[in-house]
């Protein structure tokens, strides 16, 4: 592969922002956040890779793409985006998390069963020319000339409009989307820096906090076991808060000592190591034992009793899990813990997922509209 931009190469990054950002009419363009695998494509005539951020090619885990991309890029050129994998109730991250897989017959099996598609956002490299040093605003219009989309294959909307860009925050969100991206349009590609924004969607929850997993380091708890009660009265496992820092695990220890659980029978978790259980799923999501993601990892935890309740700080909840990590926000001794149920979780209405593809897209060189 002989590109003007060669494999391996970090993408652009962005750093988080509480709200799209204001300015001169014409000097952010906006985007929709997917919600998927960050990738780019090299494509230097029949050979084509695709990287990931991690900078390991993720080309043998969907094949199904190689063919559709070949028909829609250049012979020759290097093109930003994400891979999804959309479903009928929208994107579902789960399902492409799957396709990660070191059988080969499992890769090929799901390539066919739960196809992915590939949605464009930045030209970084077209022919012999090299597009880094360039403007946002020229690279979308190269973008939009040099990309032919097909059924699996999309240049994602975008636009100067502020408004428009608040309407797909609170619109796509049913449609799995994470958010929205704020990006200058007079800014160079800059790999492996964050220089956008990206606003992401918000909420809290009060989470009973019945567990912990240590640091790798040993100095304190490293994650804090989140769940909440069913209707039933079953306490379900939701996700982690984590990301503490030294001083915050320090303090973490000294503060759960008193609550660490001496006897699990009685504990809602206790059969968490019961492998059977864990995968029938007849005792709601439980914390422990392993799975296809562990790779042999220990994934035990310190029972605590459920008696202390936490507010985490969380992004959106798939399936009945937390899609990222929580962020631990404060205790709430003012809250018992039967009163944390399923109830305080805001359930988004799904949107189809077509229409986030096929919003409008604002001509970057179209100036009669722009202002610029």
């Amino acid at each position: 592969m002989d590109l003007p931009v060669n494999p391996p190469l970090l993408p652009m990054l962005a750093k988080a922002a509480p709200e799209l950002p204001d300015g001169e009419e014409g000097a952010w363009w906006f985007e929709p956040k997917w919600d998927g695998f960050r990738c780019i494509v090299f494509r230097d005539g029949d050979e084509v890779i695709l990287g990931s951020r991690n900078e390991k090619p993720l080309t043998r885990y969907f094949p199904e793409l190689i063919e559709p991309l070949t028909e829609a890029l250049p012979e020759r050129c290097v093109v930003d985006g994400e891979i999804v994998l959309a479903s009928a109730d929208g994107l579902d991250f789960d399902a492409l998390q799957q396709r990660i897989h070191p059988a080969e017959s499992r890769v090929r099996k799901l390539s066919v069963e739960t196809p992915a598609q590939f949605v464009a956002f930045d030209l970084l490299a077209v022919g012999d020319r090299s597009l880094l040093g360039t403007s946002l605003i020229e690279r979308r219009t190269e973008l939009e000339s040099a990309v032919t989309p097909n059924a699996t294959v999309h240049v994602t909307p975008g636009t100067y409009d502020r408004d428009l860009a608040a309407d797909w925050f609170s619109r796509f969100e049913g449609a799995g989307l994470d958010g929205v991206m704020a990006k200058a349009a007079d800014g160079i590609y800059q790999p492996n820096k964050r220089a956008q924004l990206k606003v992401k969607h918000l909420r809290t929850a009060d989470c009973v906090v019945a567990g912990f997993r240590e640091h790798r380091n040993g100095d304190g708890p490293g994650s804090l076991m989140l769940g909440l009660y069913d209707e039933d009265g079953r306490l379900h496992h939701l996700g982690v808060a984590s990301s503490f820092s030294v001083a915050r695990r320090a303090e973490l220890r000294e503060h759960l000592a008193p609550f660490i659980a001496t006897d699990l029978t009685d504990h809602p978790w206790g059969r968490w190591a019961e492998a059977a259980a864990h995968a029938a799923g007849e005792h709601g999501r439980l914390p422990g034992g392993q799975s296809r993601w562990s790779a042999g990892k220990d994934l035990s935890f310190t029972a605590l009793r459920p008696e202390l309740v936490a507010e985490v700080a969380y992004e959106r909840v798939d399936n009945g899990r937390f899609r990222h990590s929580a962020r631990f926000q404060r205790w709430r001794t003012d809250r018992t813990p039967e009163s944390c149920t399923f109830e305080q979780i805001e359930v988004v209405a799904p949107e189809e997922l077509s229409a986030a593809l096929g919003a409008p897209s604002q001509d970057p060189a179209d100036r009669s509209t722009n202002g610029r």
